[in-house]
């Protein structure tokens, strides 16, 4: 949390992929922030003030200015509201857009169906696993040849996708797939992001990862 101060807050949860996407975009920009950390199984005060509509994480506040919501938004919010820091979106237009695709493509198809594969049981488990594998396939495949799926600089869709990729083990077990031979230039992609101090620092090790999402599937999965 190096940097000047900035009057920063983020309400945060340790393995929550989208708050990790705000960390990792705070830590690429230098900005200094104060973590508080949720509960988001006895939601406090604080979280349901600040996010009335989803009661969900992460909120960043700054300066007592209205709450910002939702982690994409989060990290537009951050390219405008700091602009002498270094951009996370290309300035290119057709770039940008093809940034927000690929990171929205994410959330909707690999997050989405990750969840369905821990929270339910029976045919609706079993459609889930070959359209998690055709997700990573497409993601592998967009990354192709290039250092990141950004390019070849770390940027936006890189800091999206990533918190996912320590849910790919877990994702791989429960669908019962092999993770290496579905998407192996991901992996190797998401082991190069790794080597990167902002993710280093946010990301927590896949074994950990699903030990939580076993935690999920006992408390919140169908019985």
């Amino acid at each position: 949390m190096a940097g000047e101060k900035t009057g920063l807050q983020l309400l945060d949860f340790w393995v929550s992929p989208f708050a990790q996407r705000c960390r990792i975009a705070l830590a690429e920009k230098g900005l200094a922030y104060e973590s508080l950390p949720q509960d988001l199984a006895n939601k406090g005060e604080l979280l349901l003030r600040v996010n009335p509509v989803h009661k969900k994480i992460p909120v960043l506040l700054h300066d007592g200015r209205p709450p910002v919501c939702e982690s994409l938004i989060i990290l537009h919010y951050l390219d405008e509201a700091f602009p002498g820091t270094p951009p996370l979106l290309p300035a290119d237009p057709v770039a940008r857009a093809h940034a927000r695709f690929w990171a929205d493509y994410a959330e909707k198809k690999v997050f989405d169906c990750g969840t369905t594969l821990w929270k339910r049981t029976g045919q609706a488990q079993a459609q889930a696993r070959p359209e998690m594998v055709e997700a990573l396939r497409t993601l592998d495949a967009e990354l192709g040849d290039k250092a990141y799926l950004a390019g070849e600089a770390f940027g936006f869709v890189d800091i999206a996708v990533v918190p996912f990729a320590t849910w790919f083990l877990g994702y791989g077990r429960l669908a019962e797939f092999s993770v290496e031979e579905v998407c192996p230039r991901l992996l190797a992609w998401a082991k190069r992001c790794g080597e990167r101090e902002s993710v280093a620092k946010n990301l927590y090790p896949p074994e950990k990862v699903y030990e939580f999402i076993g935690y999920l599937k006992d408390t919140y999965g169908d019985k």
